[in-house]
This record gives structure tokens, sequence and C-alpha cells, in this order.
């Protein structure tokens, strides 16, 4: 077998598998125990953001001063987040205490690959112009008889 064609056969080999593969992203959010319910509104929405593109979630609850002594706030700070965010994704990891913070990691149902696939947003993007989807229905001379308006239009708004 020749080399140059066995080089050749293996990088593309290796290019036709990069091209499935995806990159696991862990995104981090990060919280306080006591937080105001609008902010937690707006840190849910993030975490429902990077579920929904397919990314993995670690939320962090950093505790301070005496918070410290109440970890079971920032536990059902975690579980209420857990419960909010359920259809989105499942809990890999279960919190846990790790020093001065508690971690908790969330994975999304769909893989990356998938909501790359069938992306959810998408619309039809409509026509810039009107008339564009029915010029095909309409006889030349109608369409001429439009422009010449047009023209005639723009032709006394310039003498005024």
């Amino acid at each position: 077998m020749d080399y140059g064609k066995f080089k050749y056969e293996s990088a593309v080999k290796a290019r036709e598998s990069r091209k499935n593969q995806t990159q696991t992203v862990v995104k981090e959010i990060k919280l306080r125990p006591k937080i105001d319910p609008h902010d937690y509104g707006t840190k849910r929405g993030h975490v429902e953001r990077f579920l929904k593109a397919g990314d993995k979630v670690k939320v962090t609850i950093m505790f301070r001063g005496r918070e410290q002594s109440r970890p079971e706030l920032g536990r059902r700070l975690l579980e209420r987040l857990a419960s909010d965010v359920e259809e989105l994704g499942f809990v890999e990891a279960l919190p846990k205490q790790d020093g001065r913070n508690m971690i908790m990691v969330i994975g999304p149902h769909k893989k990356k690959s998938e909501t790359k696939a069938h992306p959810a947003a998408t619309k039809p993007v409509p026509s810039p112009r009107p008339e564009a989807a029915d010029e095909g229905s309409q006889p030349a001379d109608e369409t001429a008889e439009a422009v010449e308006t047009v023209g005639q239009a723009t032709a006394v708004s310039e003498t005024a």
C-alpha cells in the first residue's frame, strides 16, 4: 500500500471522527444563601439557558461568616433550584460541602449535539418585500404599471 494514500485516509478518518464530537462545557453559577427572589429568578433563567444549550451547570453557593454554620439553607436553595429546572436537566452531583462553598452539578437531558441538530427557536424568515411572494402570479403589464406610478411619485416629490 502507498504510504501517502495511507496518511491521507487516516487524516480523512480523523476529520470525520472530529465532526461527530462535541466538547462538554461546564458553566458555573454562583449564589449566596440569602438571595432576593428576583435575583434567584435571574440566576434560574441563566441555568435554564445553559441547559437548553446542552451545557452542564455547576451551581456554587458561597457561605460567609455566620452563614457557614447553616449549611441547610444552602442545601434547601440548591434543591429548590434542581426542582425548578427538572424538566430541562437532572442532578449529576448531589449538593456537597467543600470548605466555604456548597457545590451541585446539573446536566442537561439532551446532549449538546442534539440541541444543535434540532434548534427549537428556528422560525422561517419572512421576505423583506411583501410582494416578493406574489410576483409570479401578477401579469407583467400590472408590474410595469406599478413601477411607472412609483417613478411618477418620485418625480413629483423631487420637483416640489
